[in-house]
């Protein structure tokens, strides 16, 4: 997939567009993007996706967002678009007026444009459907996907994931919640428990689930079956938010890799224990809970 951060850079061609902050990429944007490469294919031209990066409700709610850049283009690319523009998206840029907007559009050449029915931009959100038919007559505003009679939204799972519910958020996504990032150095008490942990560095802003849950780790070397915390360690006092894995029969240095943590299930809360030898007996239970759980965890696209 090729991907640029502006209209003006891509060449001369006619396209078909779909425009969105596809955070998390879920159920709804792949509808999205589903329609987005029929019309393609009918019009024999590359599906672009026109993104925002951070999504537009990062920057102007300061909300947590599901993914980051590179996770997003990741994804697009697995679901089959072959261009997408990822516009840094400023406050300069949020306050644009409309007619901005649609100039960009047209650099694009568009035969076909693809949006949600919720879709609006420029400034104050003065632009919607009617107005990107100022660009092409032929627009299609998709109705909000459902799932059990439920709008699939990016906000749903942020709360999903705030609660520890990735079971749900996977439902939602059609694949496990996914966050990357690299191996750093870390108080190296899981060894001392016997369970040492690779602590993981993601960048700020990334939503996490608290909790402890069952997960699978990818990387540059390998593929392992593993249990993750994410949280405040309260049993050592800890302060700031951690992200630490253990990879189940796993020995090695992978200090300084990049890492693809999958989540699939929440075994417990954080607790707070009344010393590390209950800790380490907990974690024993936690080791095989989650042994037990990778059994009969689903294969999916990229394991």
């Amino acid at each position: 997939m090729k991907t640029f951060v502006s209209t003006s850079q891509r060449p001369d061609t006619d396209t078909v567009v779909a425009i969105g902050s596809f955070d998390g990429v879920h159920l709804g944007h792949q509808a999205l993007i589903a329609q987005l490469k029929a019309e393609a294919r009918q019009h024999r031209v590359p599906s672009v996706v026109y993104t925002f990066d951070p999504p537009t409700r990062v920057l102007m709610q300061g909300v947590e967002y599901l993914s980051t850049l590179p996770e997003k283009l990741e994804l697009l690319a697995r679901y089959g678009v072959d261009e997408t523009i990822a516009v840094p998206f400023t406050p300069e840029f949020a306050s644009r007026p409309k007619e901005e907007f649609l100039n960009d559009l047209r650099a694009l050449r568009p035969r076909a444009i693809v949006v949600g029915e919720d879709f609006h931009f420029g400034k104050n959100r003065a632009g919607g459907a009617a107005d990107l038919r100022e660009v092409t007559p032929d627009v299609m505003t998709l109705p909000m996907h459902q799932l059990g009679g439920d709008d699939i939204k990016s906000t749903r799972i942020r709360s999903l994931l705030h609660s520890g519910n990735v079971e749900e958020t996977r439902r939602l996504l059609g694949r496990a919640y996914n966050a990357q990032g690299v191996v750093v150095q870390g108080d190296q008490l899981g060894r001392q428990l016997g369970y040492p942990t690779a602590n993981i560095r993601v960048p700020q802003g990334k939503a996490l689930p608290l909790g402890v849950f069952v997960v699978t780790v990818q990387g540059d070397h390998g593929f392992w079956p593993g249990m993750a915390n994410v949280g405040f360690r309260p049993t050592v006092n800890g302060t700031e938010r951690r992200f630490e894995v253990n990879l189940l029969d796993f020995s090695g240095d992978l200090y300084g890799q990049e890492l693809q943590i999958r989540f699939h299930r929440k075994l417990r809360g954080e607790q707070k224990f009344s010393g590390l030898d209950e800790l380490k007996a907990q974690l024993a239970r936690d080791a095989q809970a989650a042994r037990d759980a990778l059994v009969d965890l689903p294969t999916e696209p990229g394991h």
